[in-house]
């Protein structure tokens, strides 16, 4: 894993990193999949990095005005280019997207115990006093992420308002003290095999004593749990151990029943026990899981039926779908423009051509700074020999971007 992230990001780096970028293949044969950002923390003291993926359709479409919501990665040295893949496949264009497009914001470590712990301790039997001296520095590295890496984030990158947060082991402690303490600073988290086990306890206790009474209505949280015991024992037998070998499993044992039984502070939860995957193991398939049920809700299941045949009831199952995500999201949420494209064309292939109309000018009205957008709406008018407005489509998209193949199309056409 780290020999290839070396190579993307020394990629990254020999190409203008300061631009928003998805994955693109260089001229020196490198794949690159993001950015490397940074900002001077006067709260941290110190100049920190950061990888940002920004989705390819951003790139694709200048102009197009499209915001996105942003993952925000602890441990993003580790994690980065495999969640990024991740979104990637699961937010493909079709209609069965598990997951909006989102920019991926990984943090890299500098001092990973003092980002990462939420108090300080002298000593554990988990590490020595010297691996313990920096720690308890967890608040602060919040107070960066919120007042100095979420507004230059937002300054310079398309972002919505829809946050999310996810981390592993010291990463998913920081996701639950977030959580309990800034609830309102992310919409959503996921926390991979928490370090529940610090400071004795001292974050879990809280939960069991806080958490019934906190406000976390439209805020969900995944949980994801390793299989960290010995050979013969299992999830029930381990809640009666108590060894210093089982308390981290059963510490976040113990969370997960805490955050089961609060149902009236309006937290959406749910959690996996992860037999067959270990400490080391379990972030992929916990980042996975974890975002199929952040957004359970976002799928649109259109059947090969509705493809065939796209209807008035079809387009208006479509726009109700997303006024429900919207709802749910707390923000616009508007159907994907490539996914409408796509639809467009297959409109006006089925000779669905009042529905073909609908759809290219709903994409229009939605990114009138899309120049792909009214090539479709010129496709859609030429294929129904309107010749006058797929001239006067053509010529919108080309007045927002020179794209040759619109040049082709125009010039066909004798504008």
């Amino acid at each position: 894993m780290k020999p290839l992230l070396i190579l993307l990001i020394a990629a990254c780096l020999f190409n203008a990193c300061k631009q928003p970028a998805g994955t693109t293949a260089t001229n020196d044969n490198q794949i690159v999949i993001g950015v490397i950002d940074s900002l001077n923390s006067s709260i941290l003291h110190e100049q920190r990095k950061i990888w940002v993926y920004v989705p390819d359709s951003y790139k694709n479409s200048p102009g197009s005005k499209e915001r996105y919501p942003v993952l925000y990665l602890l441990d993003g040295d580790a994690h980065f280019p495999s969640v990024v893949g991740m979104i990637q496949q699961l937010s493909s264009i079709n209609g069965n997207t598990v997951c909006p497009e989102m920019i991926v914001v990984g943090i890299p470590n500098t001092d990973r115990t003092r980002d990462l712990t939420p108090t300080h301790v002298d000593t554990d039997a988990y590490m020595d006093s010297a691996s313990a001296k920096p720690s308890g520095g967890g608040e602060a590295f919040m107070d960066f992420i919120q007042k100095e890496l979420m507004p230059h984030i937002d300054s310079l990158y398309p972002t919505n308002t829809y946050k999310v947060l996810t981390g592993h082991s010291f990463g998913g402690l920081t996701v639950i003290n977030t959580l309990m303490h800034r609830p309102k600073l992310f919409n959503a988290y996921i926390a991979i095999d928490p370090s529940m086990w610090w400071d004795k306890t001292k974050l879990l206790a809280e939960v069991q004593k806080d958490l019934p009474a906190k406000d976390l209505h439209n805020t969900a949280l995944f949980l994801g749990i390793a299989n960290t015991m010995e050979d013969g024992m299992d999830t029930t037998r381990v809640q009666a151990d108590t060894t210093n070998d089982t308390r981290h499993i059963r510490s976040i044992l113990m969370l997960s029943h805490y955050l089961r039984a609060d149902k009236q502070n309006g937290l959406r939860f749910d959690y996996k026990y992860y037999n067959t995957d270990n400490h080391g193991s379990v972030p992929l398939i916990t980042e996975y899981d974890g975002l199929h049920f952040l957004f359970n809700y976002y799928r649109l299941n259109l059947t090969n039926a509705d493809y065939s045949n796209i209807t008035k009831a079809v387009i208006a199952r479509i726009e109700a779908h997303y006024d429900s995500v919207s709802a749910i999201m707390g923000l616009k949420v508007l159907p994907p423009q490539l996914l409408v494209n796509q639809l467009a064309y297959q409109a006006s292939n089925t000779k669905h051509t009042a529905e073909a109309e609908y759809l290219a000018n709903l994409n229009v009205t939605n990114y009138p700074g899309s120049a792909n957008c009214f090539d479709t709406l010129g496709d859609i008018y030429s294929a129904e020999g309107n010749k006058t407005k797929a001239i006067e489509s053509y010529k919108k998209a080309l007045a927002i971007q020179n794209l040759p193949e619109t040049r082709k199309k125009l010039d066909k056409l004798g504008g």
